[in-house]
C-alpha cells in the first residue's frame, strides 16, 4: 500500500513530466556513478573465480523510490571469449549475477536477495547495502578444462541496473518511464594462465 506522502510525490513528479517540467536534478533517477572499479580471476583446484568491486549511484531519488515501493535489480554481466585472428571472438561462457534490492518499511530495512548468500540480507542504510553488493568475492565461473591450450582468453566484466517490481499504484503511473535502466561499460582483461 502506498502512503499519502508517496501518492502526492508521484502525482507531482506525473505532472511535471506531462508538461515536460522535470526539473534537471530528477531526470535521471539512477544519477551517479556507476562502475566496474576492479576486477579479477583466481584459480582454486582448477575453478576460475571472479572477484570484483563495483561502484552503484548512490541519490536521494533512489532512496526514495525504494522507500516507495519500487524494487530494483543489479546485474553483473561477464563473458569469457577465446580471441580469434581473422573472425570474432568465440563466446566460451557468458553468465549473470542478479541482485535485487527492496526495502521494507515495517523494519526500515534495506533488503539484499543475492543468489550467492543462502538468506536474504538486511540493512540499516543504502550505502551498507550498495558496499555490499557492489563486492562479488569468490564467484565461480568457469573450470580449467573449458580453456585449454595455448589460446587467449578475454575476460569481459559489466553492471547494470534496472527497476524490478512495483507496486499497484506504481505501475499504474509510471508505465511508462525508463529513467530505472543504466548499465556500466565493460571492464575487459586477458584470463591468466
Amino acid at each position: 500500500m502506498m502512503g499519502r506522502n508517496a501518492m502526492a510525490a508521484c502525482m507531482r513528479w506525473v505532472w511535471l513530466a506531462w508538461f515536460g517540467l522535470v526539473p534537471l536534478a530528477e531526470a535521471d533517477a539512477l544519477d551517479g556513478a556507476l562502475e566496474v572499479q576492479s576486477a579479477f580471476v583466481s584459480t582454486t583446484a582448477g575453478v576460475y573465480q571472479l572477484n570484483a568491486h563495483i561502484r552503484y549511484p548512490n541519490n536521494d531519488e533512489t532512496a526514495a523510490a525504494l522507500r516507495d515501493g519500487v524494487t530494483l535489480f543489479y546485474d553483473l554481466d561477464l563473458e569469457v571469449t577465446r580471441e580469434r585472428r581473422y573472425w570474432t571472438n568465440a563466446m566460451i561462457v557468458a553468465l549473470s549475477l542478479r541482485r535485487e534490492l527492496a526495502y521494507h518499511s515495517v523494519s526500515e530495512r534495506y533488503v539484499v536477495r543475492d543468489p550467492l548468500a543462502p538468506e536474504q540480507r538486511t540493512f540499516a542504510t543504502l550505502v551498507e547495502a550498495l558496499d555490499y553488493m557492489g563486492n562479488v568475492e569468490n564467484w565461480p565461473i568457469l573450470v580449467a578444462a573449458q580453456v585449454p591450450g595455448s589460446a587467449n582468453y578475454k575476460v569481459g566484466v559489466r553492471a547494470s541496473i534496472h527497476r524490478g517490481k512495483l507496486t499497484d499504484a506504481l505501475r499504474t503511473l509510471m508505465f511508462w518511464s525508463d529513467d530505472w535502466q543504466r548499465t556500466s561499460e565493460w571492464y575487459s582483461w586477458s584470463l591468466p594462465r
